[in-house]
């Protein structure tokens, strides 16, 4: 009876240094965004529905090591085209990168607006996630489900309003822990999918690599004007109520 406990204790440490070792700690993930574009449209605008595309597809990577990650647009050959009503309608991907130390605990955001870089500093912060019992596999990886409300405080001109989102996660352990796309990487694994409002967004890993990183793939964000995340926040709110007073529409990807 001792042997068979002590070969079941062997094994169990086995499997447990197996997972640790096991995991990926280096590569690449590819990931495909899904927006609807008619769920954000106001009840004054539902005519546009005609006009526009229900859904815009996005192409994202990102790019990990064991300490850091930098998620970043596809950048395609051509802009990306959409049928309005008739006319046809060139969208540039949005130059957005979202660059995490983990160990030091610094995420950055370098994000293009109206023609002009800003940098955006700030402490990595955890998300108040909460744990279902929930499963699925996507691309060969078992993936634990993890959720929560989002409830952010954006400016709209003076103003202030509250945007509430339900942000639903896929992550797997078999990828290292505290990674995933966007803000959305605070986990103890891998994120591989997200589903923000029941359809209003959705992300889907598409293909994980599991090689070192080629020079220049990952590195620090650099250029561009430094500015506080709620300095940027009032920065596009301004530009939107500009825009409004001039009968234009903004869409801002959530």
């Amino acid at each position: 009876m001792r042997r068979i406990l002590l070969i079941f204790g062997i094994l169990v440490c086995l499997a447990a240094v197996h997972v640790v070792f096991g995991q990926i700690n280096e590569g690449v993930i590819h990931y495909e965004t899904k927006i609807n574009l008619h769920r954000n449209l106001p009840p004054e605008r539902q005519e546009m529905k005609a006009m526009i595309p229900e859904f815009r597809t996005t192409k994202d990577q990102l790019f990990f090591n064991a300490g850091e990650s930098i998620y970043k647009p596809v950048i395609e050959d051509e802009p990306e085209e959409m049928n309005a009503g008739g006319m046809r309608m060139r969208f540039n991907a949005a130059q957005s990168e979202t660059y995490i130390n983990t160990g030091n605990e610094l995420r950055i955001v370098s994000q293009e607006f109206m023609g002009k870089k800003y940098q955006i500093e700030d402490t990595l912060k955890m998300a108040p996630w909460k744990f279902g019992t929930e499963t699925k596999t996507i691309l060969g990886y078992v993936c634990r489900q993890a959720f929560y409300t989002d409830e952010t405080q954006i400016m709209m001109g003076p103003q202030q309003q509250k945007r509430t989102q339900e942000i639903t996660a896929w992550y797997t352990d078999q990828i290292r822990p505290m990674l995933g796309p966007d803000r959305f990487g605070t986990l103890p694994g891998a994120v591989l999918a997200v589903d923000i409002n029941n359809g209003e967004r959705v992300i889907v890993a598409t293909k994980v690599e599991n090689r070192p990183l080629k020079k220049n793939e990952l590195k620090t964000p650099s250029g561009g004007t430094n500015i506080t995340r709620a300095d940027f926040q009032q920065l596009v709110a301004e530009q939107m109520e500009r825009m409004r007073a001039n009968g234009g529409n903004v869409i801002i990807r959530n």
